[in-house]
């Protein structure tokens, strides 16, 4: 049960705002799961620590996605919350009201691809065909069966993921001309990860450059997959980390300067963020297509 306190509700804003807060501002069990998400970093200063968020966009999303009790983050208005909010924690603590509790009211994930895919969805034939500027969503994952030679492409960022047709000639080149389905971990949970262990498809990681978008994969979905994951990296990435982010970097530096892999061709890439000191959004590529 998530319990909403003003002073839980101030440490997320300045979070959100891109502050860094006192790690006592925290409670110790909801800072660790932000932490081994990948939400949150945390900086010390002699005997003194603090957090702050690795990317504020994605905090966000992931609180509004993951606790209902703070959908009213999506908002960016918090000037009526208090009144809303403590009132139903309130409530919740004298009558369990079910808003306050961590729930599963969208389970899923969405899906998407550039043509009509036949698939099964509940034992029925179930045509993956979103026409431009949609997506689907599975609720029933459980049920959800594609074909064996269709590559699945895992998409971290919901920009990539709604402009999938911006980015297809780069898909194409360095894939491969194969049959996609794009799918993606929004809301946050683990339904698309426990599909992708059901399935025997190839499965290609897009998400950030960066250490902790690395880490994700290999803790997150490698771990579970194993040879038939991989990372995607563009052909050019070194020219586009020579000119990323120091901030996104040093941000990340302390919690993740420990990834490592066995797998020579990423950890080349881990070795290039840590030559120029740099991470870059997975956004800058969707207009790489047409470059291509």
């Amino acid at each position: 049960m998530m319990q909403v306190s003003k002073s839980l509700i101030t440490t997320l804003q300045i979070l959100i705002a891109g502050g860094r807060v006192a790690a006592s501002k925290l409670r110790e069990d909801f800072a660790r799961e932000l932490m081994s998400e990948g939400f949150i970093t945390v900086h010390s200063h002699g005997s003194r620590r603090t957090f702050s968020a690795i990317n504020t966009k994605a905090l966000k999303d992931y609180l509004t996605s993951r606790y209902e009790s703070l959908r009213f983050l999506e908002s960016n208005n918090f000037s009526s919350w208090d009144k809303e909010i403590l009132s139903r924690s309130e409530l919740a603590t004298d009558t369990g009201n079910s808003k306050l509790v961590k729930v599963r009211s969208c389970p899923g994930f969405p899906i998407n691809s550039f043509e009509p895919i036949k698939c099964l969805l509940c034992g029925s034939e179930f045509v993956v065909c979103p026409p431009n500027g949609s997506f689907m969503f599975v609720d029933n994952w459980q049920s959800f069966i594609i074909p064996k030679d269709v590559v699945v492409v895992g998409i971290e960022n919901m920009e990539n993921f709604r402009m999938i047709r911006e980015q297809r000639a780069m898909f194409e080149s360095q894939i491969g001309m194969h049959s996609f389905i794009f799918v993606s971990r929004y809301p946050q949970s683990t339904d698309l990860r426990k599909w992708l262990q059901r399935i025997p498809n190839r499965y290609v990681h897009f998400g950030d450059f960066d250490l902790a978008g690395i880490n994700i994969f290999i803790t997150e979905f490698q771990k579970y997959l194993g040879e038939r994951s991989s990372f995607f990296i563009p052909s050019d990435i070194e020219e586009r980390l020579a000119k990323g982010s120091n901030e996104r970097y040093d941000a990340q530096y302390s919690r993740f300067n420990q990834v490592h892999t066995d797998e020579p061709y990423l950890q080349r890439l881990i070795d290039l963020i840590n030559k120029y000191h740099r991470g870059y959004d997975q956004e800058g590529l969707i207009s790489l297509s047409t470059k291509i």
